[in-house]
């Protein structure tokens, strides 16, 4: 099971760089390569991220069905943060 979100940005790259480097800080399997892909292994599942000059794109692969709401909201949360001077609109696919 994974899910989708391709979410309209012209900062993808900084926020994909700002997420990757807190989690960095935060759990010991992430990756970032250059500013166009990066990777948060959670404990409830896989974040890969994906940036280019308009979108910044996630797929999450929860551990399980019950973990992907908690999942996603934790992902929200943090690009919501970086993304405060923007309205980020952020609409999941399965």
């Amino acid at each position: 099971m994974h899910v989708m979100a391709s979410i309209p940005t012209e900062n993808a790259k900084r926020y994909l760089g700002q997420f990757v480097k807190h989690f960095s800080h935060k759990l010991p399997f992430t990756r970032w390569e250059t500013n166009e892909r990066g990777s948060v292994e959670f404990p409830m599942g896989q974040c890969k991220l994906k940036a280019d000059e308009a979108r910044l794109s996630i797929s999450l692969e929860p551990t399980s069905a019950e973990a992907l709401s908690e999942f996603k909201d934790v992902v929200e949360r943090h690009l919501l943060r970086f993304a405060f001077r923007e309205n980020l609109t952020i609409a999941w696919q399965n």
